[in-house]
């Protein structure tokens, strides 16, 4: 037996199996024909079953593009002698080497991708050039080699209070000490960053994406409106109105500095304020183009953050955040980046109505989501509980989230010992941060309903000890660990290997459509194909009547607890423990003239519709999780989707001259078994936030509503306030 499958086998954890195997004779050759009877005599155990039978599906179609060299010119594939090893034995001599013993491989191995991918890439353009006629069959290759173009981008959402280290994270991970600036406590990063490769120059890019000058022009009203206040209110030292003024001052003052004192909002929107940004007046974005991170850094930071005047920034008149959606970075020739984009996200969304939908968008958007936390607070710190708990549903049931990661930053920050160095000190803490938290995670039901416990992981993590290796090994530091990871999510989305294997199947078909078949056979195969379809539409027909049903039986269970328990509900949100006086008051006031949703700057949002509704939407959860989950290997509905097939393999052993129409099948069903997968996990984010949406809509029907009688007053009328009586 060859060190392939003892290689592959030590992968899965079945080094035990190694023996069985060479006592079958199974080498390389053999293990790639292995089909699901063979694989199940040689391993009994299910879970190891599916792990080999995982890590086989991933390497044959790796295997696949090397299969058929005639259909590409040679220098198009990827070489198998000792000096160019193929991709799939990289992947399994490079898993678990740290990130940074592998940065150098994947710089060359991405060039190599890069010249296969153009090939290929040329080659079929040769192809679809020469598709000159109209034929039904032409048309079907051109749409084909068309949909080879797609590419998935993994977003990992970066959130984290001011201070707890999302900038020097994101710097350390994609080693660029100096991307994102970074600051003192005082300062923190205002809008949404988004950062990606740029795969079009060497250059760094930071593309600024203005709000509408309308959105401007309104958000001006609130905020005068808001200044106008402040001898009533802030001197009654209501904390809510407060922080209220003092966001508003802060804005304004950015933007204007003590200009906007006495001017109408119709004299703030003058021109002669947007100077050094026309494109905000004609509502496009800005593109600024730098040599060095270094450059961007120092430039981008009056687009993307709040600070205090004598940070270093004295020569900076006008800061332009209060104007930006988004701003995106893009940095060139990082492997952390390939298929993977940050989104450093401010933890509760924003009152700017198109700032706040762009936020809602991506957080339901992110494939992992980091929690970025001080280590010395990490598991009490309840700003950063919080922010997951808002946004458990939009990344959960609502989104596609798939791994949520407690990130404990500043694992140097630890006090001296005359007994222990700090290197032991700082590795003797670590895992007892990383069980406090997750005690922590362990006590969060309702998030609990939206994730399994597979999701969740805890790092700890010094950024600094990552770039000065004064105390910490870098391994020590986990930033590695961190890497590891993204290498992994860009693994799973290699551009070229998905390109080729999709080339492969188109060729298999022209090549077989330009042989002479016998009638009778193609009708066989026909019928052979057609009966099994039948068989499996019906079985997914059936698991779809029986999932149907169970989520009936939940929602009503549901309307009933929520008719129970509303009363109980209600009283614990107008009356919450431990809350009294006017700065309650004052945001339950801003919660019902707003329809239900009070959102501060910083905090927890007050939710009174979803408060309600609570026992409907949680009667669901998780039922909707397993049926439709993000992540594992099931699949949505139970797994029917992914368990689909044609039986081609056994089909091409029986009609062998056939065997290419039928491989161009097989590559057909995976391609649409994909695009299947990718568009329920879309459709069922559409599903839940339509089905959460309508349950909202619902209840601030009822703050519209006239009062009839006493039973079905409007909220705002049972509202008052237990300190003077009023609304």
């Amino acid at each position: 037996m060859d060190d392939f499958v003892c290689d592959m086998l030590t992968q899965c954890g079945l080094s035990n199996l190694i023996e069985a195997f060479k006592d079958e004779g199974i080498d390389k050759e053999s293990c790639y024909l292995l089909q699901d009877a063979d694989i199940e005599k040689l391993i009994p155990r299910m879970g190891q079953r599916l792990k080999f039978k995982k890590l086989l599906s991933q390497l044959k179609a790796e295997q696949s593009p090397n299969e058929s060299t005639q259909h590409f010119p040679p220098h198009a594939l990827p070489s198998t002698s000792d000096k160019g090893k193929r991709k799939s034995d990289q992947q399994l001599e490079n898993r678990g080497q740290p990130a940074v013993k592998r940065k150098c491989e994947t710089n060359s191995s991405a060039e190599t991708e890069a010249k296969i991918l153009t090939d290929v890439r040329n080659t079929m353009g040769h192809i679809c050039a020469m598709l000159q006629d109209d034929s039904d069959l032409n048309k079907l290759l051109k749409t084909k080699i068309k949909n080879l173009e797609t590419e998935k981008k993994e977003l990992v959402g970066v959130f984290g209070k001011t201070g707890a280290g999302k900038t020097s994270l994101i710097n350390a991970v994609l080693e660029e000490r100096n991307l994102l600036p970074s600051g003192s406590v005082s300062a923190c990063t205002s809008v949404m960053i988004k950062v990606e490769g740029n795969r079009s120059n060497e250059k760094y890019e930071a593309e600024i994406e203005f709000i509408s000058p309308e959105d401007w022009e309104d958000e001006l009203g609130s905020l005068c409106s808001i200044t106008k206040k402040e001898n009533q209110e802030v001197q009654d030292n209501v904390d809510d109105s407060k922080e209220e003024y003092h966001d508003a001052v802060d804005k304004l003052s950015a933007l204007y500095e003590e200009e906007w004192k006495g001017k109408s909002c119709e004299q703030l929107m003058e021109s002669k304020y947007f100077k050094e940004i026309p494109q905000f007046l004609h509502s496009t974005s800005k593109t600024l183009v730098f040599e060095s991170a270094k450059d961007l850094s120092k430039d981008i930071v009056k687009y993307t953050r709040d600070a205090e005047k004598n940070e270093n920034y004295n020569e900076i008149k006008q800061w332009y955040w209060p104007l930006v959606k988004c701003v995106t970075v893009r940095v060139p020739n990082n492997p952390f980046l390939q298929h993977v984009t940050f989104v450093d996200l401010p933890g509760n969304g924003d009152r700017n109505k198109s700032r706040d939908t762009m936020w809602k968008g991506i957080v339901g958007d992110c494939s992992t989501v980091w929690i970025v936390t001080e280590i010395n607070r990490a598991a009490s710190e309840e700003e950063s509980w919080d922010i997951l708990k808002n946004v458990g549903s939009q990344i959960g049931n609502g989104g596609e989230c798939r791994h949520i990661h407690i990130v404990c930053t500043k694992s140097d920050d630890i006090d001296d010992s005359d007994e222990l160095t700090k290197a032991e000190l700082i590795l003797k803490r670590n895992p007892k941060a990383k069980e406090r938290v997750r005690k922590e995670f362990n006590k969060l039901d309702k998030i609990k309903k939206h994730f399994s416990d597979e999701c969740f992981q805890v790092f700890t993590v010094s950024s600094r000890e990552f770039f000065r290796k004064r105390d910490l090994s870098p391994e020590d530091t986990e930033i590695p660990n961190l890497q590891e990871f993204l290498q992994n999510l860009n693994d799973c989305h290699s551009e070229t290997l998905n390109y080729v294997s999709g080339a492969h199947g188109i060729l298999s078909l022209i090549h077989g459509a330009s042989r002479r078949k016998e009638d009778d056979r193609i009708k066989e195969v026909f019928e052979a194909l057609e009966k099994n379809l039948t068989l499996q539409i019906k079985s997914i027909k059936n698991e779809m009547t029986k999932i149907y049903k169970v989520f009936e039986e939940h929602l009503q269970e549901g309307v009933e607890r929520s008719k129970n328990s509303y009363g109980n509900i209600l009283k614990s949100t107008l009356y919450p423990p431990k809350r009294d006086g006017r700065g309650f008051h004052k945001q339950l006031k801003k919660a019902v003239e707003n329809r239900g949703v009070h959102q501060p700057k910083k905090g927890k949002e007050m939710n009174i519709n979803i408060n309600l509704t609570s026992p409907l939407a949680d009667s669901i959860d998780e039922e909707f999780r397993t049926t439709f989950p993000n992540g594992g290997k099931c699949g949505p509905f139970k797994g029917v989707i992914y368990s689909f097939s044609l039986v081609t393999e056994e089909l091409k052993e029986k009609y062998k001259d056939l065997e290419l129409q039928l491989i161009s099948l097989k590559s057909e069903e995976e391609r649409l078994k994909t695009s299947l997968n990718k568009s329920i996990r879309k459709r069922k984010k559409t599903v839940y936030r339509s089905l959460m949406k309508t349950i909202e809509e619902t209840m601030q029907d009822c703050y519209r509503s006239k009062k009839n009688d006493q039973k079905q007053q409007p909220l705002q009328e049972l509202v008052h306030c237990r300190t003077c009586g009023k609304l």
